[in-house]
């Protein structure tokens, strides 16, 4: 589920910061170390998913490097808690911290203020969107953490992404996926309306019919997250929004598109 695998950066010149160090696998703990040429002083995670953060401690302990994070959490457990707006300063750099839940509720992208960079973990991704599993990940907050991208001052120039090659032009890639994901709510909308009421995984194979079905047992998630986002706007009701195996319908009213969203 990592696509090319994950991305680790390093960035500085005399002093290194390392994001994301990525799983606790050793080989790859090496190679950074062997990168770092013994300048490596502090690992900085996007968020505490499994294919992030794990290789943080081992890298700590190589390095003395400082540990830094949103929380403590899945086995993660910072030197140094980072907020929105909190940076990671060495010579010549500034990381600045930028929260964006949404995929996950500690996630954070990380700005290099210099070049206008940012290292987007899983926020956005190169080819691919990335899965939104309740309940700690939130649509409408994903949605609303993509679009402080363009707001950002300085003006980001370009995406680091967790995941894939750089993203050059981040106005565009903010755009597309807001486009993606919005419409994949009317898609949602829609075939909730025509059935009348419906599971998530009723509704999958009509919402994700341009999706092969290997992936439907991934999409399901996002699905119900587009659903409590719809429960929340008042458009859907379910019986159980906290049980994705919970019977879903339209409100009363609804004409099946979803409602316009800030």
């Amino acid at each position: 589920m990592t696509g090319p695998g994950t991305n680790s950066y390093l960035v500085g010149t005399d002093a290194l910061a390392v994001v994301d160090p990525g799983p606790d696998d050793a080989g790859h703990v090496d190679a950074l170390v062997a990168a770092g040429g013994g300048q490596i002083r502090w690992v900085v995670v996007t968020h505490t998913h499994p294919d992030h953060a794990p290789a943080a401690a081992r890298l700590a302990a190589r390095t003395g490097a400082e540990v830094v994070g949103f929380s403590a959490r899945d086995g993660f457990v910072p030197d140094r808690q980072a907020g929105d707006g909190d940076e990671v300063r060495g010579p010549g750099f500034t990381l600045r911290a930028v929260h964006t839940p949404g995929h996950a509720s500690n996630h954070v992208c990380w700005l290099l203020v210099e070049e206008g960079v940012l290292f987007s973990g899983d926020h956005v991704m190169q080819g691919s969107t990335v899965v939104i599993a309740p309940p700690d990940g939130d649509m409408a907050a994903y949605l609303e953490s993509l679009r402080r991208l363009p707001a950002l001052h300085p003006v980001v120039r370009a995406i680091a992404p967790g995941h894939g090659a750089v993203l050059p032009d981040p106005a565009a890639e903010v755009e597309r996926l807001l486009a993606h994901r919005l419409g994949r709510e009317a898609k949602v909308m829609g075939a909730l309306a025509a059935a009348g009421h419906a599971s998530v995984d009723e509704l999958v194979p009509v919402v994700y019919d341009d999706v092969h079905e290997a992936l439907h047992r991934v999409a399901r998630l996002s699905l119900w997250a587009h659903l409590r986002k719809l429960a929340a706007e008042g458009a859907a009701d379910g019986d159980d929004p906290e049980d994705i195996t919970a019977t879903w319908h339209a409100r009363s009213g609804s004409s099946g598109r979803a409602p316009r969203t800030r």
